[in-house]
């Protein structure tokens, strides 16, 4: 089991953040045109899923996966989104997804009057404890499947 990669978007669409650990394949494209592809797309299920359910979506959209890879997703009330890329046998990862936005993000962004919300995040501290936190989760693997 592996993690792949990690978005952090704002409610406006914008990248705040990415990382990556064990993606094998690039996507082709510049990296600006691949944070609004992955945007596009979850904007586009999220509002597919909102429409579709025949049921109440109290949490809306979690996760999808496809033969290759698992897109966990997690939104916070602020409109922050968080999009980890993992391998098939990772487990819901909304728990871990959370734990990001409220230890990390919370903690090294928001109550640091450095980082200028809504802005690219430049916190060297803030991306050397998001590796660390990744690298030290039950699933992470440096080898992919």
């Amino acid at each position: 089991m592996t993690v792949h990669n990690l978005y952090i978007f704002d409610r406006n669409g914008s990248c705040l953040h990415y990382s990556e650990w064990n993606r094998k394949k690039q996507a082709g494209i510049s990296k600006e045109e691949e944070f609004k592809l992955m945007y596009g797309m979850l904007f586009s299920i999220r509002s597919f899923i909102s429409k579709m359910s025949p049921l109440d979506m109290k949490d809306g959209f979690l996760a999808f996966q496809t033969s290759r890879y698992k897109l966990h997703y997690y939104e916070t009330p602020t409109g922050i989104k968080l999009v980890l890329n993992t391998d098939l046998g990772v487990p819901n990862c909304r728990d871990t997804l959370q734990q990001i936005y409220s230890t990390l993000y919370v903690e090294y962004i928001v109550k640091n009057p450095l980082c200028v919300l809504g802005e690219s995040l430049q916190s060297d501290l803030f991306s050397s404890k998001l590796d660390s936190f990744i690298r030290a989760l039950p699933f992470f693997s440096v080898r992919a499947a």
